[in-house]
């Protein structure tokens, strides 16, 4: 079978494709989930990536977990800690991977996206929607609950209130009323998604690779820290962003009143 993440890199910007829609993307029967951790590390150790992007080849963005490769969790023979196991070696790496990607995410969602493959858009900083997208909360439906962590992200983005909503019924919503929960931030014609997706990227990419790194870390940590655990960690972020050339031709452009350059080759390995 062939790969399932397509991985393209243009300047600063990496594109991962969801690139299997003979199954509708689904993210589990295949090799989605270590695919996904390796691209997650790759892009930790390249210095020059700056922002992803991730979307879906076809009419869909992702079905989530593959309903027909639950049937093997009706052998006896597969135990509840067997299958405990294969959620914490399997679906949940995935959700850590591109929940901590160090880099600001955005999914540009193209179509349905079903169960897991809802949550996935929620591991990502942002969400563009196309106008034939749909998003469903869906495990409820088939007798399961949100075993990759749509439990913490969803109402996080959406309040406690729809995503119980969601939760409880399974139901989808279209594009326009994940627009107006908040659940994406803006709608786009299905033509223009990835041109609106790129812009966006190229807005973020143009800031310093570094600090881009840090304010992301800050915006995950501040989700769970105090106050004062946060200024901490602010305080040795910032020491270190003052130490960049970065930061150092940032100023200098502003007092010369002229565009920062922060793609120079001979200093790429620091962003």
């Amino acid at each position: 079978m062939a790969a399932f993440l397509k991985y393209e890199q243009n300047g600063g910007i990496v594109t991962l494709t969801m690139n299997q829609p003979e199954t509708r993307n689904a993210l589990t029967g295949n090799t989605a989930v270590d695919e996904f951790v390796a691209a997650a590390r790759r892009i930790a150790t390249d210095m020059s990536v700056r922002v992803v992007i991730l979307t879906g080849a076809g009419p869909v963005f992702s079905s989530g977990g593959n309903v027909k490769d639950m049937r093997r969790f009706f052998d006896d023979a597969l135990t509840p800690a067997a299958i405990r196991e294969e959620y914490r070696n399997g679906i949940q790496r995935l959700a850590l991977a591109v929940y901590n990607l160090e880099v600001p995410a955005i999914a540009a969602v193209n179509g349905p996206a079903i169960g897991a493959g809802c949550d996935l858009s929620c591991m990502c900083d942002i969400r563009i929607a196309a106008d034939t997208a749909s998003f469903a909360e869906s495990f409820i439906r088939v007798g399961i609950i949100p075993g990759d962590g749509g439990a913490w992200l969803l109402p996080r983005i959406v309040g406690a209130s729809r995503a119980a909503e969601m939760s409880f019924t399974g139901e989808a919503i279209d594009a326009r009323q994940a627009l107006d929960c908040g659940l994406v931030s803006r709608v786009v014609p299905a033509a223009e998604l990835l041109a609106e997706a790129n812009r966006l990227a190229e807005r973020i990419a143009a800031n310093p690779g570094p600090t881009l790194r840090m304010t992301k870390r800050l915006l995950r940590e501040g989700e769970h820290s105090r106050l004062e655990s946060l200024l901490e960690l602010a305080a040795g972020y910032q020491a270190l962003a003052h130490k960049t050339w970065q930061h150092r031709e940032a100023v200098e452009a502003f007092i010369e009143k002229r565009k920062p350059v922060f793609d120079q080759p001979d200093r790429s390995a620091g962003g």
